[in-house]
């Protein structure tokens, strides 16, 4: 049985955007602590600063 897709919330997404902007915690810390890959936070980062 596959496994279903994830999906996020908006707040969810910019609840990680602006703890990564903060920088008090490191990508890889952050990715632990939501169960995310950091390539995912990168990517939510760097979409949300091209369209703020």
């Amino acid at each position: 049985m596959r496994r279903k897709r994830r999906t996020f919330t908006s707040e969810f997404k910019l609840k990680v955007i602006l703890e990564s902007l903060k920088e008090r915690l490191t990508l890889a810390e952050i990715s632990q602590k939501y169960e995310l890959h950091p390539n995912q936070i990168s990517k939510w980062k760097t979409d949300f600063i091209e369209n703020a």
